[in-house]
């Protein structure tokens, strides 16, 4: 077989093959990095998920639930921690609501539409890009290996903690300076 200017030979119908060899094709390379780098992460988000049998509920409906959770126990707490952890369920919501601005929905709406149906005990509801709605997307197998949540999620909270424990400013020394011939204000 030709595929462009180079010949190969195709070998097909063995149904005890567990390798398969992808062709990528393009008019740039910089297309065919950023495919390969696509299929790449395609392809270990599903051996991930073949190693780690456990799964939740895609399309924003996780972190909704989480952030529904962090607001119930918020209330039953006082003080900075309460402030603290109602900003952290407010942060999550990022997650669902950058989801509907990338499709183009009206993120509000669909939001809103969401904290109903999780204050009702949906935890699984999350949002549909087909029907611009929500829908209980594990049953509409729209899924996420949980291990994948767990990193992203320990990996969000370390690089707070980090930008918070930053005590001290530094400062440019050559800050001060004025060049000379300066306009005045500048």
């Amino acid at each position: 077989v030709q595929i462009g200017n180079d010949r190969n030979n195709l070998f097909t119908g063995s149904p005890k093959a567990k390798t398969c060899t992808l062709i990528l094709r393009g008019g740039a390379e910089q297309f065919i990095d950023e495919t390969e780098r696509s299929l790449h992460d395609a392809i270990m988000i599903v051996r991930r998920a073949l190693k780690n049998d456990s799964i939740v509920a895609g399309g924003g409906a996780i972190e909704m639930e989480l952030s529904k959770e962090l607001r119930n126990y918020a209330k039953t707490i006082h003080g900075k921690e309460q402030l603290l952890i109602t900003a952290y369920a407010k942060a999550l919501e990022i997650i669902p609501r950058q989801l509907c601005d990338n499709a183009g929905f009206d993120a509000t709406t669909i939001l809103n539409k969401l904290r109903q149906k999780h204050a009702q005990g949906a935890k699984w509801m999350g949002m549909d890009i087909t029907s611009e709605d929500i829908a209980d997307n594990f049953e509409a197998c729209v899924w996420e290996p949980s291990i994948v949540k767990k990193n992203a999620l320990t990996a969000a909270c370390e690089a707070c903690c980090t930008i918070l424990s930053i005590d001290e400013t530094v400062k440019n020394p050559n800050s001060n300076y004025k060049a000379p011939n300066a306009m005045p204000g500048m």
